[in-house]
């Protein structure tokens, strides 16, 4: 009797051409990875061959593998949760960012949001601008309530 899976990597390949999404292709990182990687172990264990046993170093570094996927995966929620009390922190700052086109801009601070997986989000007067284009934090300013261009 032999395997119908081989070997973990052959199985996730097969099992993520087979019935993968556009949607479920974009979360790489969610919990039913986790319990796909599980069903493929166990099935993997329960399908081999007993008179050929799966090799233990095979076997132990799989469930290494998955232990540094889970750990990455908290620190870049904690990274995430970081980012936002970040933004969070610069509401009612007065910024000097680059705007969608890569002139300077100031203005004030108003809200700061997270979408998914994406960078923070803030709200300069009308404009949303991501984190990463702020480029210098001031002190407010009473009569900066709005994102002006910089001369």
């Amino acid at each position: 009797m032999t395997s119908p899976i081989s070997g973990f990597s052959g199985a996730a390949a097969a099992a993520g051409a087979a019935g993968a999404t556009g949607t479920e292709k974009e979360k790489s990182k969610t919990l039913g990875d986790r319990d796909t990687f599980l069903k493929l172990l166990v099935a993997q264990l329960k399908y081999q061959d007993p008179s050929k046993p799966a090799d233990s170093t095979q076997f132990l570094a799989q469930t290494a593998q998955f232990t540094q996927v889970e750990k990455l995966e908290g620190i870049a929620d904690m990274l995430k949760g970081q980012q936002l009390i970040t933004a969070s922190s610069l509401v009612g700052k007065t910024v000097e960012f680059m705007d969608a086109g890569g002139a300077r801009a100031t203005g004030v601070i108003s809200a700061a949001k997270l979408n998914g997986d994406s960078e923070p989000m803030l709200r300069i007067g009308n404009t949303e601008v991501p984190l990463s284009k702020v480029t210098e934090v001031q002190e407010v300013k009473p009569d900066a309530t709005q994102a002006t261009p910089k001369p």
